[in-house]
Parts: C-alpha cells; structure tokens; sequence
C-alpha cells in the first residue's frame, strides 16, 4: 500500500485522494524544467500538486497556475498547495486542459503527462485517466500549448523513452522544437528510460545531456543527489 503522503524539506504531498503517487519521474521533471526567466508557469495533469510546488521553491518570482481534469486530485492539490509555504503563487484548476485557456502567455509550461497510448486498462478508472493518454495526449498538450506559450518560452515534459520520436514528431506539427534533452538512466550499461525534452517555439540547436540515477551498487550518484537535493529529506544540500 502507498504512503499517505511524502515528506519533501519544504512541503509535504497528501496524496490519498490521488491515483499517481509521488514518483521519480514528477521529482526530476519539477527539479530539471528551466524556471530562471519564468514569471508565469503552468503546471498540465498537475495531480498531487508537486511539480507545480517544486517550481515554486525554485523560483520565487513565479506565480504558477496547475490544472488538474479530476477533482478528487485537485482537490487534494489545493489542500497540499494551502499547508505549503506558496499558497499565494499557486493556484489549481480543476478543468479539462482541451477547454483551458488563458488571457496572458506562459513563460513555461510543464507536464508529466498520461504514458500508456495503447495499454490495457486497469479496474480503477481514476488511475486509468491519470495514466492513459485518452484525454491529455501529445496532440493535445502541444496543440493548446501552442496557443498559451510566450513566444520565448518554453515546454518541458518527461516521458517514456520509446515514444520519444513520436513526441518530438508531434511537436513538430505545432511550430514547437527540442532545445534541451536529459536522457535518463536507472544504472549504468542501462537502456535509456526516460527523456525529459524542453522544447521551444522554432528552429535552434538542441543540447543532449544525460542523467544516471544508481550506481552499480545500488547507491545514487552525485548528478541525481546534485539535482534532486533541495527537496529530498534524505539528501544533503
């Protein structure tokens, strides 16, 4: 059985109420995705609100909006957003990101999005809207994304290694390219397991990097501790 929550240095996550748990995968999208000129950002699928607190303690100029499609979630995500030091620069949304729209672009915008596109569904169908790509797919990220980003901002989303063509193909379609790409690996001499991508309105030349997370032994090495140190209680600053 999952924890009831997660104790982060600066916040706690209740996630009771929500079908995604917390999980490596939101940690190092929330600790990696570029917030140094992000004034407004926005968090898609935002779930237990911890991305969206993440970018909160990175950047302390942000004013963050999370939209989260069940209410169950983002019901918990206000109460998660509330007993954190940022209340006032996060607000959560609980509405369907194909009929989100907003007055003022977004100087980034982040998503952990749904990954299984053709997978058998499980019983429980809150889990199955937060991991199936029925309602929030690459289409439609990019696509609403296109119409809210500044034209300076940029993108940032984690996803399954083997579909990253397919993301990139479809970024494409939106006038959005690669910038950045961190390759992530659970060991060395490990296939690639996830691609987190910052993608850009327009041409331009796109660093690779890549992130190991355990050692051989099993232990974490320097870049993960170095990356996801400011928010791991068990990790020292």
């Amino acid at each position: 059985m999952s924890n009831q929550y997660f104790q982060f240095k600066q916040f706690t996550i209740e996630q009771s109420d929500c079908a995604m748990k917390v999980g490596t995968d939101g940690v190092l999208l929330g600790a990696w995705a570029p917030v140094d000129n992000a004034r407004r950002i926005l968090d898609v699928g935002t779930g237990t609100g911890l991305i969206a607190l993440q970018l909160a303690q990175r950047q302390p100029l942000a004013m963050i909006d999370a939209i989260e499609i069940d209410a169950q979630a983002a019901s918990q995500a206000q109460r998660n957003v509330q007993a954190s030091p940022w209340a006032d620069r996060v607000k959560i949304i609980c509405q369907d990101f194909k009929c989100y729209s907003s007055s003022q672009p977004y100087h980034l915008i982040v998503s952990n999005p749904p990954y299984f596109v053709d997978a058998l569904r499980c019983p429980d169908a809150q889990r199955n809207a937060a991991r199936h790509a029925d309602q929030l797919n690459y289409e439609v990220l990019f696509a609403q994304s296109a119409t809210m980003l500044h034209p300076d901002g940029q993108l940032c989303i984690i996803i399954p290694s083997e579909v990253g063509q397919l993301v990139v193909d479809t970024a494409w379609k939106y006038g959005f390219h690669p910038r950045k790409q961190l390759h992530i690996f659970t060991k060395p001499q490990k296939p690639c397991r996830r691609l987190i991508i910052s993608f850009g309105i327009g041409l331009s030349a796109c660093l690779n990097d890549k992130l190991i997370i355990h050692q051989p032994d099993g232990s974490y090495t320097a870049d993960y501790q170095q990356l996801t140190s400011e928010f791991y209680l068990h990790l020292k600053r």
